[in-house]
């Protein structure tokens, strides 16, 4: 696809511990930016739809490279198998990949609003939260059915411990994590577009 991704403060995903990470959701090649660092991160697994896995060959290849597939239909069943990747989380020092917006975001200039199941394993585990942030796919204009090679910078931003935290502290803690990565998002989209040729056709929207 003659991409370029670029990791940045990678030693902060080298530790060995456990951790949510969270990170912004653009696009299905989020999951192979994903893959661009698997060996950095070291143990880790994703969190993506059930619906992905039966995307082949992408749903094989996330399945034997970790990926936890949950339903979203079946809240009680997802729950379970959250769970049960917590613990694993805690007992093996696992990181816990999630999409926190919940779905794909089409608009590029800002977040969706983040949904609490990421944050509220990282509490319950008492786990750190490590956001990481994806700098805007510019290179992608669906309208004109533009997909040029492209920059991608995968940001990490450091961990926002949960010890000490109850669940009565997510709210808080989903706002402290949505500023934080909105602000570095900015940056790299500053970064990112500031290098782009005025003709460029850069769409806001995917």
């Amino acid at each position: 696809m003659n991409l370029k991704w670029e990791l940045r403060n990678g030693e902060i995903l080298a530790e060995e511990r456990g951790a949510v990470v969270v990170s912004n959701h653009q696009y299905t090649l989020d999951v192979l930016g994903m893959f661009n660092i698997w060996d950095v991160a070291d143990r880790i697994s994703a969190i993506a739809k059930k619906e992905l896995f039966y995307v082949w060959p992408f749903g094989l290849s996330a399945y034997l490279a970790g990926v936890v597939f949950i339903d979203r239909y079946d809240p009680k069943e997802a729950y379970k198998q959250l769970q049960v990747t917590s613990e694993v989380m805690t007992k093996n020092k696992t990181k816990i990949w999630i999409f926190p917006e919940g779905t794909r975001n089409k608009n590029f200039t800002k977040f969706l609003p983040f949904k609490k199941g990421a944050f509220n394993i990282a509490v319950s585990a008492q786990v750190p939260v490590i956001p990481v942030v994806y700098s805007p796919y510019y290179f992608i204009n669906p309208k004109k059915h533009i997909f040029n090679k492209g920059h991608v910078i995968m940001q990490c931003l450091e961990p926002i411990p949960t010890k000490g935290l109850t669940m009565e502290d997510v709210p808080i803690l989903i706002q402290k994590v949505y500023e934080k990565m909105t602000a570095a998002y900015k940056e790299l989209s500053k970064e990112v577009l500031s290098d782009l040729p005025p003709d460029y056709a850069y769409s806001p929207v995917g």
